[in-house]
């Protein structure tokens, strides 16, 4: 089993906990201290169960013990694909306490994805839900379990038939190893996967904590505040910007709601009295045509968190005349920097950037295609390292040789400009992705989808505007033999058993690709080609 680690260089790690962001804070350690301090305050809510800060810390206690007594030995890792539920953070915190390593997966996942996570991940075990949206996860368990042979351990909440039952855990603590080292990697966080599947980010202990406890100082997170995730919590931004770990960390209460749509979300915001959530662009537009209508009392909410893809600011500046109050935008990745619009920051500032860093050490660079610096409030590639960017992901030598500069810079793939005060304004992407209403999706993996296809020649996927998307999926495909249905392109990507959102959203036929005189074009190439082609015949149209 290849041995998970993030390291940074000897003199940034010393300068990182001399300047204080690493204080040598553990996820196990964070938890303990929570329950022992205000054991009775309300930790989670949510499916009907309300708990405590004590007794998140007890549950996951017997998560740890039942792990361990399964077989399942520290350091190795468990893949976690749970909906926003309170056992969400039992199991990850019981997984913390017994030393394993969570490898976050997301409930849109399918075979495809569950089978690279653990392959690449070499999992040992697997947590799911039993059902969810009308979905088997138990399932899916046994299609993996055939495919990645080191998967010995399947743990379901819920109706278990052949596999191991969550809630028949029982207490240990004998059983629970000694703390881990805050330079261990805590967990796996999934990228965007720029080309082909996700990889694996590790994070550790010190650097994430550090993250989102600033996350929680500049969202203004205390004991009053009441966290909503409305967003998968196993993304990056509900979990820690400042999401379920900030609050957390703050002694907030959290809300897990279980799906993002307006009437489910506002009738939690007005039960709970929800004062800060964060979502995605399309969600936020949806959200403002809906309270026009609600009848839910909204008042609590004080800070709407928008991030993920870029905010027109012809939307952000609606946010407070429709829901009532501030906006606060978050513009950021798993792999580490996060930039967020201050709280009270001028309204221009707030409507137009997507914020600065957290840290004074996060570094940014904003080069030209060729590596060096742009002019002062031109648009370039953002480059950045710092107290909580990663400088390597797992078990990737070739995508490490392709995001990493050699001194450490991680290349994001993001293009922006920054203002004189520092604020960055997102432009768009420098990769082939599309940032579908704030998944990223490879263009490259879903060609490759496609070219499997018997009908299909070639294929060139492109991202294409939209309003509530942000954008959406185009596949141009050359067909060969007779020419299959849209329609029937789009139900013969299903049963390749990716995540709906993979599916293109549009499909084109087209007789062929332009080529150069000698007949060689770079896919890079090709895909801007097309793009602009269906955006000038949109505008024909218009």
């Amino acid at each position: 089993m290849m041995r998970v680690s993030q390291t940074w260089p000897q003199e940034f790690a010393r300068r990182y906990r001399d300047k204080g962001y690493w204080r040598g804070e553990i996820f196990p350690k964070m938890l303990r201290e929570r329950a022992a301090a205000f054991p009775d305050r309300i930790a989670v809510v949510g499916g009907g169960e309300r708990w405590s800060y004590g007794e998140l810390h007890v549950r996951a206690e017997t998560a740890a013990a039942g792990f361990l007594k399964l077989g399942l030995k520290p350091g190795e890792r468990v893949i976690v694909q749970i909906g926003n539920r309170p056992e969400f953070l039992s199991v990850v915190f019981g997984l913390f306490y017994a030393g394993l390593i969570p490898v976050y997966a997301l409930p849109a996942h399918r075979r495809t994805e569950i089978v690279h996570f653990a392959n690449r991940a070499e999992a040992a075990g697997y947590v799911v839900a039993d059902r969810g949206d009308g979905f088997d996860y138990r399932a899916l368990a046994r299609e993996a379990k055939v495919e990645a042979p080191t998967l010995r351990h399947v743990v379901v909440l819920g109706e278990a038939e052949e596999f191991s039952r969550f809630e028949d855990f029982e207490p240990d603590p004998a059983l629970l190893p000694g703390d881990p080292s805050p330079s261990d990697v805590a967990f796996l966080q999934i990228s965007g996967g720029s080309t082909g599947l996700s990889k694996l980010i590790p994070r550790t202990h010190d650097d994430y904590i550090y993250s989102f406890r600033a996350s929680a100082e500049i969202c203004g997170l205390d004991e009053s505040s009441v966290y909503m995730a409305a967003l998968p919590v196993a993304h990056n931004f509900p979990m820690s910007s400042p999401g379920v770990m900030g609050a957390l960390y703050a002694g907030s209460r959290i809300v897990m709601c279980p799906s993002p749509d307006a009437q489910t979300a506002f009738a939690l915001i007005e039960q709970e009295k929800v004062t800060i959530t964060g979502l995605v662009p399309p969600l936020a537009l949806l959200w403002m045509q809906a309270a026009a209508n609600a009848k839910h009392d909204l008042s609590s909410l004080k800070v709407l968190q928008v991030g993920g893809a870029k905010f027109m600011p012809e939307a952000a500046r609606r946010v407070r005349a429709t829901l009532g109050c501030q906006l606060q935008q978050v513009f950021g990745m798993a792999e580490g920097l996060v930039n967020y619009t201050r709280l009270d920051d001028p309204d221009e500032i707030v409507v137009e950037t997507q914020g600065r860093p957290i840290s004074a050490d996060d570094e940014v660079l904003i080069v030209d295609d060729a590596g060096q610096p742009v002019a002062e409030g031109e648009a370039g590639n953002l480059l950045t390292r710092g107290p909580y960017t990663i400088r390597a992901y797992h078990n990737e030598p070739g995508a490490n040789a392709r995001s990493f500069t050699e001194d450490g810079f991680y290349r994001t793939g993001d293009v922006v400009k920054r203002t004189p005060e520092g604020y960055l304004v997102v432009q768009g992407r420098a990769t082939d992705h599309i940032n579908r209403a704030g998944e990223k999706v490879s263009a490259e993996e879903i060609e490759d989808h496609l070219l499997a296809h018997p009908n299909v020649f070639d294929a060139a996927v492109v991202s294409i505007p939209d309003e509530f998307l942000g954008e959406r999926s185009c596949a141009f495909i050359i067909a060969q033999g007779e020419k299959p249905k849209g329609a029937a392109i789009k139900a013969w990507m299903r049963t390749r058993n990716v995540a709906e959102f993979k599916v293109p959203d549009q499909i084109r036929f087209v007789d062929g690709f332009e080529t150069t005189a000698v007949g060689k074009i770079s896919r890079k190439e090709l895909r801007a080609r097309l793009r602009q082609a269906f955006l000038d015949g949109q505008a024909e149209k218009g």
